[in-house]
């Protein structure tokens, strides 16, 4: 059964959060694939993440690369798993995969100052629970530090 986490970005964007997320799941020897929603998001974050830090980048592709199987980190607006991913990153409110029990994390990234964020995330946390599991969610207080809210 898959852990699903629901971070709740309050204080950060995507784009700041995301980048610290994945390297984590590079250190753990994980695969990751991102879903985003919107061929701009796609682009932007590929290029985001080849420069979010002048010390270092997350190596990472897109499903419109002829390698993308080969990617530790792969953007995609599909629902498939071509690199073999043990953690998906689900964004702009992209869909829950069918074979969620098929990842060892998922991870729901939705931005609270959005109405329309907030109510598919809302609905995505209903879901997971009816399909059995194991949710927590993740709130950033004023300082930016993530508290487990439930």
């Amino acid at each position: 059964m898959a852990e699903v986490l629901f971070y709740h970005l309050q204080q950060q964007p995507l784009e700041s959060v995301l980048p610290t997320l994945l390297q984590k799941t590079l250190e753990r020897g994980w695969r990751a694939v991102i879903q985003v929603t919107t061929d701009e998001r796609l682009s932007a974050l590929d290029d985001h993440l080849w420069t979010f830090s002048e010390e270092s980048f997350l190596p990472h592709g897109t499903d419109r690369e002829a390698h993308a199987a080969d990617q530790p980190i792969l953007i995609t607006l599909g629902a498939d798993n071509p690199n073999g991913a043990a953690i998906r990153f689900l964004a702009e409110g992209a869909d829950l995969p069918q074979d969620i029990a098929s990842y060892q994390r998922l991870a729901i990234l939705f931005d609270g100052n959005d109405v329309q964020a907030l109510a598919i995330a809302r609905d995505q946390w209903r879901a997971v629970k009816e399909g059995g599991h194991d949710a927590t969610y993740w709130q950033q207080d004023e300082r930016g530090r993530w508290e487990r809210k439930a």
